[in-house]
């Protein structure tokens, strides 16, 4: 591992003689992984035209505008292209230093979620609203300084070429590092967002070369803690009945049933080929709730069927892969954890995601990537999909 991962790269400055050799050398844009990128923005745009398709006849929600929750989509896939370009030129490595920074200021915002800046919004008291139709979610940024923070930790010293694998003391420090955040989250309480980044976390883990002890002893512990979460009463009532209706659909089918029931009747209806883009019953009659966030992918099974939901997980499957192929041909443990968190995230929450339409996995309030409308988690994954391209693109080149 020392000779896979002897890069000796600056932690607190960016790394600008890659940059040099790529502009005499090579092109930043020919040496862009073209897939990954093509698939996420295929994801978006599809996403467009689902959200368009929920939202134009709800009148309550777009204002009376059809065209109103199509067009902010567009517009928070605009941002987010943007916020990729700032990611891939400032670089992965110059947020490596930056993650102190970047770190308190993650915590900073979940915890204004707590104060009477917080809102509650479908239910999820997990927003702070900043007026003009706009909300931040900061959970989702989390989710990006945790991999950040623990690949800084973990790949430190193995960089370096002091170690081949991180101490004990090390991944202490990383798991402490992760804890904070996702308690202050905890306490929203957002059960969604923290079961994501747990599993960010053993990611992560998994890719540093750390005792798999410690991977084992973190899924008891998660077993311990999510019944002692149970027990103490942590969670709202509303996330209790969503088990509930999980482990049985037919407890409540008017109630906490009702959102799984009428998910799995939509996609049962679009057959192969669907019902066509705008006709479906179940999307027309507004019978599914949510369903330009949480609940989008039940748009894509009716109105496009079992082809139209399958290219979807065609693009998910092609993001996934080009992200494995980042992770690996990367010289440096740094890219290659980050990446392995990125993995993480975007496989365990499109899995999530599609599993609760399916009713397969509970409701957890989780959107799907690129897909789903909000501007919070669309800012995020497109920020990901930076760092994935900026360890691609600093790839050292071959003298």
């Amino acid at each position: 591992m020392a000779g896979t991962h002897g890069f000796s790269v600056s932690r607190y400055t960016p790394d600008r003689g890659i940059w040099s050799k790529l502009t005499a050398r090579d092109s930043v844009v020919r040496r862009l992984d073209w897939p990954l990128l093509f698939s996420a923005l295929a994801l978006s745009f599809v996403g467009s035209l689902l959200v368009w398709s929920a939202t134009r006849n709800r009148t309550q929600l777009n204002q009376g505008d059809p065209y109103y929750f199509f067009f902010r989509h567009a517009l928070n896939t605009g941002i987010g292209l943007v916020l990729m370009i700032g990611t891939i030129w400032l670089g992965h490595r110059t947020l490596r230093g930056a993650v102190p920074v970047l770190y308190g200021l993650s915590v900073v915002l979940v915890l204004l979620v707590l104060t009477p800046l917080g809102a509650t919004i479908n239910g999820a008291h997990a927003w702070i609203v900043l007026g003009g139709g706009f909300s931040l979610q900061p959970s989702e940024f989390v989710k990006i300084t945790i991999i950040l923070g623990m690949a800084m930790l973990l790949a430190a010293r193995v960089d370096a070429g002091d170690q081949l694998h991180p101490d004990h003391r090390i991944v202490v420090k990383a798991l402490g590092l992760a804890v904070l955040p996702m308690a202050i989250v905890m306490l929203m309480p957002d059960l969604g967002s923290v079961m994501v980044m747990a599993v960010i976390v053993l990611g992560v883990l998994l890719a540093s070369g750390a005792s798999n002890r410690w991977v084992f002893g973190l899924l008891g512990a998660g077993a311990v803690g999510a019944v002692m979460v149970w027990q103490l009463g942590v969670l709202d009532e509303y996330q209790i009945n969503r088990f509930a209706a999980f482990a049985n659909p037919e407890l409540d089918p008017a109630g906490v049933g009702y959102n799984t029931n009428q998910a799995r009747i939509a996609i049962g209806s679009g057959g192969l080929t669907g019902t066509g883009l705008f006709k479906g019953s179940q999307t027309t009659g507004q019978f599914v709730p949510e369903q330009q966030t949480d609940f989008v992918f039940t748009v894509a099974g009716e109105e496009l069927g079992f082809l139209g939901a399958g290219l979807i997980l065609l693009l998910l499957g092609v993001v996934l892969w080009r992200a494995c192929r980042i992770a690996r041909e990367t010289t440096e443990l740094y890219g290659t954890i980050v990446a392995a968190g990125i993995i993480a995230w975007f496989a365990f929450q499109s899995f999530e995601n599609i599993g609760m339409t399916l009713g397969i996995m509970p409701v957890a309030g989780l959107p799907l990537p690129f897909v789903s409308y909000g501007g919070s988690s669309m800012f995020a994954v497109w920020v990901a999909i930076g760092l994935l391209q900026s360890i691609r693109v600093q790839r050292p080149l071959s003298a």
